[in-house]
């Protein structure tokens, strides 16, 4: 099954939503705590929604369920907490939740996740993937756009 993940620093309007649409995104599921800061400019919740349905045909979800606490992402952009043990804490987190029970095979065909974070390798996003390639029934092909 295919799954994309995006985040939308480094990148203008145009380049996100020429990603979002010319890899046929069907579902962007938004895994951010705050999705409606001022400094996410487009990517704020109800442009993004606007946005993305306007220009893209795409559905908006917003799932806090696969984002981290405020307590644990705090401490790690603060420099409090290092990757490792945020990657761990994360992982943890994800499976105290269960969020493989709470995420439907029809949101993940053609999903993408969001996230703020420019590249997915210090991104929980990423971790989300992976840890629902551990969890599920069958196996997540993705492709990080940026």
């Amino acid at each position: 099954m295919d799954i994309y993940t995006i985040g939308f620093t480094k990148k203008n309007a145009e380049t996100f939503f020429n990603f979002i649409k010319s890899s046929n995104i069907s579902t962007l599921l938004d895994v951010r705590l705050n999705n409606v800061s001022q400094l996410a400019g487009f990517a704020k919740r109800d442009d993004l929604r606007f946005f993305l349905k306007e220009l893209c045909g795409t559905e908006y979800i917003h799932t806090p369920e696969l984002a981290p606490t405020k307590e644990m992402l705090n401490s790690y952009k603060k420099g409090d907490m290092p990757w490792d043990i945020y990657e761990d804490k994360f992982l943890n987190l994800m499976s105290q939740r269960n969020v493989e029970k709470l995420v439907k095979p029809t949101l993940l065909e053609n999903g993408c996740l969001l996230c703020s974070e420019h590249e997915p390798h210090l991104c929980h996003r990423r971790l989300v993937v992976d840890y629902l390639n551990e969890n599920l029934e069958f196996d997540l092909k993705v492709k990080h756009l940026y």
